[in-house]
């Protein structure tokens, strides 16, 4: 009996020890989400995750692609083992539309079969040559490879899709992403996620300033995202009350940190809430007035959790490609606006000093604008 199916390998959690089991659960598990409206099945077995039940092959292989943990996918044909004439038979059909050079790759999970894996190597390679006049054997670096695998039944497959790699979200912990509608901030969410970290967004809108489309924007990119992280939570707080304030009480080259800091202490105070560990922004050393190292220092010095910032060396045209690999870079190119251009000083401070940061911020009913922001916060669930 045949059937085809998809091995999705992991390559990271191979490494783990005694605790690798937890991980396998959690892959599984984010597997079977993602490939859910398929109609797939997921199992582990002897090594190796399966997915089988599947309405189309393809489009199933490529949500298995996106899943963090996944470290390659073959879509491959699943046989019984003991016929070996059929094994060399469908061998030789899979290969019949290759062109080029190709090697066998064979690997004997099973020890009592009676042919060890350099023998089966030499059969089906045999086999194929004769089938397939249009190849030739290249053992180093052939331009394709045939790998039969045999387990309980025997596994054939050329296909070797590469996947995202990382480690299955749910098992690095939770933190909140402050997301806003440009490149970086999906690409930093993206990165940390591929940690194993569950996120959660928090977005600020500043009505009538940006609009529903900016909101909208913001919400198809935490879609992409959410795409390899099982989903996401997306809190988009009412930020215009805010933004006002500084901008008619505070000096006007520290107006872009103040609003920062501010943006720290809201998605803090959400953050414990949802039960979180940390912030992720999408920052990087020196791209714009407020991520000098002085700044960055100051602004984060409103929480007390960890900040991480996974594009901190990265240069722009860097975090460019990223987000053109993972599919947001289209979507933060429409040109909608974000509240983080919504009164922008002509000339912000690039070395801000603390206390001065402080003493503009006296000025300011800090904890009612805070409180008011965080009830006002709309959960949206993408």
């Amino acid at each position: 009996m045949e059937r085809e199916l998809i091995l999705a390998r992991y390559g990271e959690v191979f490494l783990k020890g005694l605790n690798r089991p937890y991980f396998m659960r959690a892959l599984v598990k984010n597997l079977k989400k993602a490939v859910a409206d398929e109609g797939a099945d997921v199992w582990l077995h002897d090594g190796r995750i399966f997915i089988a039940g599947f309405e189309d092959m393809d489009r199933c292989a490529e949500k298995a692609c996106r899943v963090f943990g996944v470290h390659s996918v073959c879509p491959a044909l699943e046989m019984e083992k003991d016929d070996f004439g059929a094994i060399c038979r469908k061998a030789a059909e899979m290969c019949r539309d290759l062109t080029g050079t190709f090697k066998v790759s064979a690997r004997r999970s099973d020890k009592r079969y009676p042919m060890d894996s350099p023998h089966i190597n030499a059969e089906v390679g045999g086999a194929v040559l004769d089938a397939c006049p249009n190849l030739k054997v290249d053992l180093h670096h052939p331009d394709h490879v045939l790998n039969v695998e045999i387990r309980d039944k025997a596994y054939l497959y050329v296909k070797v899709l590469p996947a995202v790699g990382g480690m299955p979200v749910g098992t690095g912990g939770r933190a909140a992403l402050l997301l806003s509608g440009g490149i970086d901030s999906p690409v930093a969410g993206w990165q940390i996620a591929k940690r194993g970290v569950r996120l959660i967004a928090v977005h600020y809108h500043s009505y009538p300033y940006t609009s529903d489309r900016a909101k909208e924007k913001v919400l198809e990119l935490a879609r992409i995202v959410g795409a390899c992280c099982g989903g996401m939570r997306v809190f988009v707080v009412p930020f215009t009350k805010i933004q006002m304030e500084i901008h008619e009480k505070c000096p006007e080259d520290y107006t872009t940190l103040i609003m920062r800091r501010y943006m720290m202490r809201i998605a803090e105070r959400i953050a414990r809430r949802e039960g979180a560990q940390a912030l992720v922004t999408g920052e990087s050393i020196g791209q714009v007035a407020s991520q000098t190292m002085e700044a960055l220092g100051v602004t984060d010095a409103v929480v007390d959790m960890p900040v991480f910032r996974p594009l901190i060396s990265f240069d722009k045209s860097e975090i460019i490609e990223v987000a053109r690999r993972i599919g947001t870079l289209e979507t933060s190119e429409l040109p909608y606006e974000d509240c983080c251009t919504v009164f922008t000083p002509r000339h912000p401070a690039t070395h801000p000093k603390m206390e001065k940061a402080v003493e503009a911020e006296e000025m300011l009913d800090s904890e009612n604008l805070i409180r008011e922001a965080v009830e006002g916060a709309e959960l949206i669930t993408v």
